[in-house]
């Protein structure tokens, strides 16, 4: 079935539906939970919100509403635990400009916890996963490795330092990074998730006539992971995202195996990955620095040689 009015639906891996209600309003859609990534259950929650919001920051939409995902073990977890990740989420909300609606809830024998959202964008404003074009520079605006801490964590094996670091990369809100590019020419953006940097990359070249050239030099990470990826404590999934996209991806033999195990870090609440013309990079990259998202930097850039191709060297 088709509708003139839905400008993304399935058809492609985009970060959020967006249906058309005027010529002037849309409403972007998107709905995202997971299991526990951290121990702390007023952390989780608000990893959880800023996770979900994402989706709608990456289309360069403004989040309105929320209704909570829970799926708790009400006969094997004290209810408290509830109220922590619940209060966690609130004030995520809260610090995002985001209503609170309503929700659901069941039992289950696994924690998990989300939002659904509804956000609003201006039609012709919509920013697809797709779309780079040759000259254009890549901005990543948080860096990489929380899933290799995260894994790490389970492990006991991550220090205070790393995980602190990693919680504070996850609860960031995309929301400042959003409103930035928005001041500028976006080609395409993503939000850097379960596919890890370089998976989601591949989905923004695919079936393009482009192809991008990283440098990893350039590409931020948080120091510890690197660490902790050569002593092998490196997630499945990251496994998964290398063989998936492997037919697509070329990676020097000078990269280290553990920054390349990084570039495939699956990623809870990651950054975004934009790509905008060369010329206004440095501004965006300068203003998003001023607004105290350090991390942000440009890590590569499309090419036309490069054709259906990440090229990390």
């Amino acid at each position: 079935m088709s509708d003139p009015n839905l400008i993304v639906g399935m058809e492609r891996s985009e970060d959020a539906g967006v249906y058309r209600l005027t010529d002037d309003l849309a409403i972007v859609q998107t709905l995202d939970f997971f299991t526990p990534v951290v121990d702390d259950p007023y952390q989780f929650g608000q990893i959880a919100v800023a996770n979900s919001l994402s989706d709608v920051y990456a289309k360069g939409g403004r989040p309105l509403t929320a209704m909570n995902i829970v799926c708790f073990p009400v006969n094997s977890m004290d209810i408290s635990v509830l109220r922590d990740i619940l209060r966690g989420g609130l004030d995520k909300m809260q610090e995002a400009g985001v209503i609170l609606v309503g929700g659901h809830s069941v039992e289950d024998k696994e924690l998990k916890y989300g939002l659904s959202v509804t956000g609003l964008i201006h039609p012709s404003r919509v920013i697809l996963n797709t779309g780079c074009r040759p000259g254009d520079k890549l901005i990543l605006t948080k860096p990489l490795g929380v899933g290799i801490i995260n894994t790490a964590l389970k492990g006991q094996m991550a220090a205070k330092e790393s995980i602190d670091k990693a919680v504070a990369c996850m609860s960031t809100l995309n929301k400042k990074a959003s409103e930035l590019m928005q001041t500028v020419t976006v080609s395409a953006c993503t939000d850097v998730t379960g596919f890890g940097l370089l998976g989601h990359a591949c989905e923004m070249i695919e079936d393009a006539g482009a192809g991008i050239v990283i440098d990893a030099a350039s590409v931020p990470y948080i120091a510890e992971a690197k660490a902790l990826a050569e002593m092998g404590l490196i997630p499945g999934g990251m496994y998964r995202n290398r063989e998936f996209r492997a037919h697509m991806v070329d990676i020097d033999e000078q990269v280290p195996a553990s920054l390349a195990a990084i570039m495939f870090d699956p990623q809870t609440s990651g950054g975004l990955l934009i790509s905008l013309p060369g010329q206004e990079a440095p501004a965006l990259l300068d203003s998003m620095h001023q607004a105290g998202i350090e991390s942000a930097a440009i890590i590569g850039e499309v090419r036309e040689g490069a054709r259906g191709r990440i090229i990390v060297r």
